[in-house]
């Protein structure tokens, strides 16, 4: 657990990048990082202000066993599914950290303390199942600070406008391309104006939209690295911090005119963008590089641990290194499309692959569970 001592030396950087507006969220969770102090630890001295999960996160932490063996053993005796298995111990942990993160939620009025839960992703593909596993989700968790990750996929943007509109907080996983950006950001306005319609107060409903980062550097850099002219290879590790940037550029462009100041007259608060997959893949690469060069107001940057300790210990926060960098943004784009590397066809196999880790990841957490269930004597189903 982390000392004040400790952090109060080294917080400098944490502390400049929530005074310039980013608030930062943890990209970790597990029951022993819970019951040790750890998150509260975070939360008291490392401006951490929110917590994000994924099936990649739970299957880390649940699957090594370490902190549920009681919770498993009692399911056991139950004789429950692994599906509710799984869903009874998750749940369980992002009520815990929500209790947790409670009174960051009151004192920023809702907009930070939060923590999300992902709909189970085998359900990427299924509108009706994807907004049934929502509303399910919500009531299991029972806490007002809980986010709802839904993927970004073609049939996840209706499920967005749905639960939105019924009043869920929803937070928007798996975004890599400028257009199903735009896609999502017009998905949750169709939702603020549904739940309008239907009488709920707006002013409760949050949203962040989550942009992933590094992945698209891993990708592109590998298809320059083919190439392998000085051209291509100067275009290395800007493809993500472009894109990124162009997408706050969006973001900026959908909370204006008189659609949003309709919504925000009646509470609506904007969907932030939050950028993902901060940790950097790239050992050539400076360890804090999509921090310190994603800084913009009204952001959220959600990071695991090491990257939180990085930024922490060397972070170079220098006020908005964002809207500064559009036309440069643009440029880099431009110049990766002007050497064969499509653009549109990337995204898409960035959103497909990251579809398919999750499932991976939620199917490697179930043999896990499976297998427990079963050392106790119970044939899991």
């Amino acid at each position: 657990m982390i000392t004040v001592t400790e952090a109060t030396a080294n917080a400098g950087a944490l502390k400049r990048l929530s005074d310039e507006g980013v608030s930062i969220w943890l990209d970790d969770l597990s029951r022993r990082r819970i019951e040790s102090g750890s998150l509260a630890g975070l939360v008291a001295t490392r401006n951490v202000v929110g917590v994000t999960t994924n099936p990649s996160i739970f299957q880390a932490a649940i699957g090594s066993g370490v902190g549920y063996e009681e919770q498993l053993a009692d399911l056991a005796v139950r004789g429950v599914t692994v599906d509710e298995a799984v869903r009874m111990m998750t749940t369980a942990d992002v009520r815990s950290a929500a209790d947790v993160l409670r009174p960051v939620y009151e004192a920023s009025g809702g907009r930070d303390g939060r923590v999300s839960i992902e709909v189970d992703p085998r359900l990427a593909h299924d509108t009706a199942a994807t907004v049934a596993e929502a509303r399910q989700l919500a009531w299991l968790v029972d806490r007002p600070n809980v986010m709802i990750k839904i993927p970004a996929t073609q049939a996840g943007l209706p499920a967005i406008t749905e639960v939105t509109g019924a009043g869920i907080s929803v937070n928007v996983t798996l975004i890599f391309s400028l257009e199903r950006y735009r896609e999502v950001m017009d998905a949750y306005l169709a939702g603020l104006e549904k739940a309008r319609a239907a009488g709920l107060g707006l002013s409760a409903i949050h949203s962040v939209a989550s942009f992933f980062v590094s992945r698209v550097d891993s990708e592109i850099d590998k298809r320059l690295t083919l190439l392998g002219t000085d051209e291509a290879l100067a275009l290395k590790g800007r493809a993500a911090l472009a894109n990124a940037r162009l997408a706050y550029e969006a973001y900026e462009q959908a909370f204006e005119g008189e659609r949003w100041q309709t919504l925000e007259g009646a509470g609506a608060n904007r969907q932030r963008p939050l950028w993902a997959s901060t940790g950097v893949k790239d050992p050539a690469y400076k360890d804090t590089l999509y921090v310190d060069e994603l800084v913009a107001p009204g952001t959220v940057n959600t990071m695991p641990e090491a990257t939180l300790d990085a930024v922490a210990d060397h972070g170079d926060v220098r006020g908005d290194t964002v809207t500064v960098g559009y036309d440069r943004a643009r440029a880099d784009l431009a110049a990766v499309e002007r050497l064969g590397i499509a653009y549109d066809e990337v995204v898409r196999q960035l959103e497909d692959e990251g579809v398919a880790k999750f499932e991976a990841a939620w199917q490697d957490l179930l043999d896990a569970v499976t297998k427990s269930l079963n050392s106790k004597g119970v044939d899991a189903e």
